[in-house]
């Protein structure tokens, strides 16, 4: 029987609005430092009825960065030296899809990755790794997420394709349709390579998906525009700190070993023979893959 982890960490990454939760206690900014460069911000420390939780502004308090300066490798690797051990990420979303009305909440399982400008893995420079993306989000984290929101009444859909673009513009009707045929039910700028690089770091990680308008595809509403998206997204962030407040009891259940295997995703993964590793790149990755690198 698998044991109950002894000092779970719950990572939160997501808008500026998301942290400010009823009965947020012991909080404090700190500087995280990384090997892969700067995190898009300091990261927040603080319990939520006596759970511990780190939150990270994605974009920036503020919102400063752009999806495609965000410096993904940073914010992940920050995360994992404060201890995270499991990471829920929060992002606004078109929806490519009739009946996923803004406010609702979709929990991604699946991902179809667009972007092209961005760093999407930590092994690179002399170690060489290949972990598997067949299911990119963590089923207990999903269900964990899924109940949160049925407990908070909150609209949601689970198991939904993110179609994840480069940005920062908004699609043209062309691909909208194009993504719309491909099957997806959403679509957003932000989750990879999120999603891989917490993979590769060995962290459960789970996408809600907030949906904020209809991307441009539907016919009876209006091309997207940043006023009506910013209304919908504050709406969506007190749903999200409900979502969250809901989520933070189910922590005492994190089993000490994920049984989805998430958090082992490394094993037989680095295939670069020991004297050919790059010892500059060992160094950097001491926190994200020390576990296996130092066998």
């Amino acid at each position: 029987m698998n044991k109950i982890h002894p000092a779970p960490v719950l990572g939160i990454i997501g808008g500026s609005g998301i942290y400010e939760i009823d009965g947020l206690k012991n909080i404090e900014w700190r500087k995280v430092f990384s090997s892969f460069g700067n995190p898009s911000d300091q990261l927040l420390f603080g319990t939520l009825e006596d759970q511990a939780i780190v939150f990270l502004p994605r974009h920036g308090r503020g919102h400063h960065l752009n999806p495609s300066e965000i410096n993904y490798r940073a914010n992940i690797d920050s995360l994992k030296r404060s201890g995270v051990t499991d990471i829920i990420s929060l992002s606004a979303v078109g929806s490519l899809r009739e009946g996923l009305d803004p406010g609702t909440f979709v929990i991604v399982d699946q991902f179809i990755d667009r972007t092209y400008a961005r760093q999407k893995s930590f092994f690179s420079d002399g170690i060489v790794a290949h972990v598997s993306m067949a299911q990119p989000t963590n089923i207990r984290l999903r269900d964990w997420c899924q109940q949160a929101c049925t407990n908070a009444n909150i609209s949601v859909v689970s198991n939904g394709t993110y179609l994840v673009m480069e940005g920062p513009q908004f699609s043209t009707l062309a691909e909208s349709n194009l993504y719309r045929k491909w099957g997806c039910d959403v679509i957003g700028m932000t989750n990879m390579p999120e999603a891989k690089l917490a993979r590769e770091a060995e962290i459960p990680y789970c996408t809600v998906a907030m949906v904020t308008d209809y991307d441009c595809w539907h016919p009876e509403h209006e091309n997207v525009e940043v006023s009506t998206i910013i209304k919908v997204l504050t709406e969506n962030a007190s749903k999200a700190r409900a979502l969250i407040k809901n989520v933070v009891p189910r922590m005492k259940e994190r089993p000490l070993l994920c049984p989805s295997g998430d958090d082992r995703s490394l094993e037989n993964a680095v295939i670069t023979t020991n004297e050919m590793r790059n010892p500059d790149t060992l160094s950097k990755l001491d926190v994200i893959a020390g576990r296996v690198l130092n066998k």
